[in-house]
């Protein structure tokens, strides 16, 4: 029966359990063994007390066979390890993006999406970026955990070999809404895998600056309703004035084109009065100009 939906699974499963079987082992010995001298040099059964001499014989025991044991870890922990740092040469290389509180993943002929899609029995090999903080890449079914790190290259690779739909996780605190930074990877056959990869996106009719909101992840801080969330809210904003914090200094400013340019390359220059600042990373070299565009056109009319 398989507990895992990779081929890493059985090994670091089997890890686990020795690892488990050991200690449970040395917990009811220690309890027993505890048990038993409480009874036997009670001070009711040794009114005097008396005191023991070494034994040679226990001391190599009790240290020759722990460090076995920690060997015997060691050994299946690395076997189980070792193959998850060796990718194969025909891995499919896909570009595995974190950001706060995104997963977006995009694919060689450039398909970029915010779940991962992966053919049955086919090793794939994620590129793990971090655009902001430290995130931690999470599949457990897969049994796979990587940290992403922020100007740091770091990589993972699976074959999946069972289909299904598995929860992608982010391991690693990495903010006020680190608890919804959730994901999914799909496994397909062969024939499902060709079909979606080629297909258009879901929605055609979306408008464009509203798609590279999403992509990007500016709709977890940012709402579209007027609430506030962890940045100002893109309703209504467009034109308005609004009294921010620059260089420690507070000035009125005209939230307009230029304004939201600056914001989307250099977050940190203009705060908004009541808003941490720190908390947006610099978006040029992601977002292209056209792309500000469209994103400043979506906001001007979002009423």
């Amino acid at each position: 029966m398989r507990t895992g939906a990779s081929t890493f699974a059985e090994g670091v499963d089997l890890s686990l359990y020795i690892i488990a079987g050991i200690a449970v082992f040395f917990l009811v010995g220690i309890t027993v063994v505890m048990i038993y001298f409480v009874i036997r040099y009670s001070r009711k059964r040794n009114p005097k007390p008396t005191n023991i001499e070494g034994n040679n014989t226990l001391e190599v025991v009790w240290t020759v066979i722990p460090t076995i044991l920690v060997l015997v870890m060691f050994y299946f922990g690395w076997m189980g390890f070792k193959p998850m740092r060796e990718v194969p040469d025909n891995a499919m290389v896909i570009d595995a993006y974190a950001q706060m509180w995104k997963f977006s993943f995009q694919y060689p002929d450039g398909k970029v999406t915010d779940s991962l899609v992966v053919p049955v029995n086919r090793p794939v090999k994620l590129n793990l970026h971090s655009r902001d903080v430290l995130h931690s890449f999470y599949v457990p079914a897969f049994r796979l955990k990587e940290d992403m790190v922020p100007g740091g290259n770091n990589y993972l690779w699976f074959n999946p070999n069972l289909e299904g739909r598995y929860d992608i996780l982010c391991a690693e605190y990495c903010g006020q809404l680190h608890s919804y930074m959730l994901s999914s990877v799909t496994v397909v056959s062969d024939t499902e895998y060709q079909t979606w990869l080629t297909s258009a996106p879901g929605n055609t009719e979306e408008h464009p600056g509203l798609a590279v909101l999403k992509q990007n992840a500016c709709l977890t801080c940012h709402s579209q309703d007027g609430s506030k969330i962890i940045g100002p809210s893109f309703k209504g904003i467009f034109g308005k004035t609004e009294i921010v914090l620059t260089d420690g200094i507070e000035r009125e400013v005209i939230i307009d084109s230029a304004y939201i340019t600056r914001s989307i390359k250099n977050p940190n220059a203009d705060i908004v009065k009541g808003y941490m600042k720190g908390l947006m990373v610099s978006y040029e070299g992601i977002v292209t100009d056209e792309q500000i565009v469209d994103i400043i056109d979506y906001i001007k009319n979002l009423k």
